[in-house]
């Protein structure tokens, strides 16, 4: 029974309840609880740290289902230096909760919760659905690796990394001097 959670977890029958089913259905509570409290807190500070548990979530989710990469991705980009740097702009700007937005805001959440609902059902009914099987599992374990993905990166797709480090020196650079001409 290959389904889209990977080996390790479709291995377990529907009724037993295994150590990777367990941790897999922990991890996925702290992720749907987080993801909700990211929309229901009224501070963008808890809401912002909500975020972050979002993220380390999802990271052991990529772990326990075999996709490394994508884990140590999620940890070091979204988490490490997208969320801090969210952080601290939003501690270095001092933002509080306005109360003149609160009424305006409960339109919003409605139609939020609605389609949070929606997408919910949708990802369930296609969880329960069989799928077809896409690819060998030896093939996913080989693009899954850090290897793979160095080895693209630095034969098939180098002229686009290097492109993307170019990119990277100018939005630097172009930093530097708007920096400096404020000074």
């Amino acid at each position: 029974m290959e389904g889209i959670w990977g080996a390790g977890v479709a291995q377990l029958a529907p009724t037993q309840v295994g150590g990777p089913m367990l941790l897999f259905a922990v991890l996925a509570a702290v992720a749907v609880a987080s993801g909700v409290g990211v929309v229901a807190f009224n501070s963008p500070v808890r809401s912002a740290l909500c975020l972050i548990a979002n993220f380390l979530s999802l990271a052991l989710l990529y772990f326990t289902l075999g996709a490394e990469m994508l884990g140590i991705i999620q940890v070091v980009v979204y988490t490490g230096a997208i969320m801090v740097l969210f952080l601290f702009v939003l501690m270095l700007l001092n933002l509080a909760a306005p109360g003149a937005l609160r009424e305006s805001r409960d339109l919003r959440r409605l139609g939020a919760g609605a389609l949070a609902a929606a997408l919910f059902v949708l990802v369930v009914v296609q969880a329960v659905l069989p799928l077809q099987e896409a690819a060998s599992p030896q093939a996913a374990d080989y693009y899954g690796t850090p290897m793979a993905l160095g080895r693209a990166l630095f034969t098939e797709y180098v002229w686009p990394f290097e492109l993307a480090s170019v990119l990277l020196l100018v939005g630097i650079v172009g930093s530097i001097l708007l920096a400096k001409r404020r000074v």
